[in-house]
C-alpha cells in the first residue's frame, strides 16, 4: 500500500496516474485501441494484419520508452491489450505463436528482443507458448533509417531463415512485432515461413504507421 502511494502506477501511454482498480491503462487510452480498423489485407505474404494503435504521438513515445528507455515491463501491458484485440478480431484462431526476431548484435546491445518479449507476454494471455520459428542471420541496417518499401524490402531480403520446418508445416501462424511500417520486414518473415510449409501467416503489432498521418516515419 505504501509503495503504491509513493510510486503510483501510471498509464503506459499517457503517464496519467491510474485509479486503484487499473493496472496499465487509463480508460481513455484503452478505448483508443478501437481507432485502429479491423484486420487488414494487402501486405505481401500476410493473410491478415492488425495493430493496437497508429505509430504517432503518445504511442511512439511509449514504444521508445519500452525499447530504449528501460521500460521492459510495458510488454505485459501491450500483451494484455493485444490479446483482447486478437481474441475479438481473429475468432478462427491460430496454431502457432511466434515473433519477428532481432539480430544477435542488436539484442546484445539492447539487452533483449522486444518482439520476443511481446510474444511471451501475449502468449500468457492467450494460452499459447511462443515458438521460435525464425533466426535472423544478417545484421542489416535498421529499417527505421530506410525509406520506401522497395528499399526496405531489399534491406531484409534473405535476412531470416526458418529454424524448424517440421514445427511450421501446415500451421496457421500468428507473427508478432512491435511496429509495422511498410510491412517489408513482416512480409519477408512470412515469405520464409510459407516457404518452409506454413499454411498461412498473420501479423499482430503494437503500432502501425499510416502514410496519411504525421509522425510515422520511424
Amino acid at each position: 500500500m505504501l509503495f503504491r502511494l509513493l510510486y503510483p502506477p501510471k498509464c503506459v501511454l499517457c503517464g496519467q496516474i491510474l485509479e486503484k482498480n487499473r493496472k496499465y491503462w487509463c480508460p481513455c487510452c484503452e478505448n483508443e485501441t478501437l481507432s485502429f480498423p479491423a484486420p487488414r489485407r494487402g501486405l505481401p505474404f500476410l493473410e491478415h494484419w492488425t495493430s493496437l494503435w497508429y505509430y504517432d504521438g503518445r504511442v511512439r513515445e511509449s514504444l521508445l520508452r519500452f525499447k530504449f528507455g528501460g521500460q521492459r515491463g510495458y510488454a505485459e501491458a501491450y500483451g494484455a491489450l493485444l490479446a483482447r484485440k486478437i481474441a475479438a478480431q481473429f475468432p478462427e484462431g491460430f496454431d502457432l505463436l511466434t515473433w519477428v526476431p532481432t539480430s544477435r548484435q542488436r539484442r546484445r546491445k539492447r539487452g533483449f528482443d522486444q518482439s520476443e518479449r511481446l510474444a511471451t507476454a501475449l502468449g500468457r494471455h492467450l494460452g499459447h507458448k511462443p515458438v521460435r520459428t525464425l533466426r535472423k542471420t544478417i545484421h542489416n541496417p535498421p529499417q527505421s533509417g530506410i525509406h520506401g518499401y522497395a528499399q526496405r524490402r531489399a534491406n531484409v531480403l534473405g535476412a531470416y531463415r526458418a529454424v524448424d520446418a517440421a514445427a511450421i508445416a501446415g500451421r496457421r501462424i500468428l507473427l508478432i512485432d512491435d511496429i509495422v511500417t511498410t510491412g517489408a520486414t513482416a512480409g519477408e518473415c512470412a515469405r520464409v515461413l510459407l516457404t518452409a510449409g506454413a499454411k498461412s501467416v498473420s501479423l499482430a503489432a503494437v503500432a502501425a504507421a499510416d502514410k496519411d498521418r504525421k509522425g510515422t516515419s520511424a
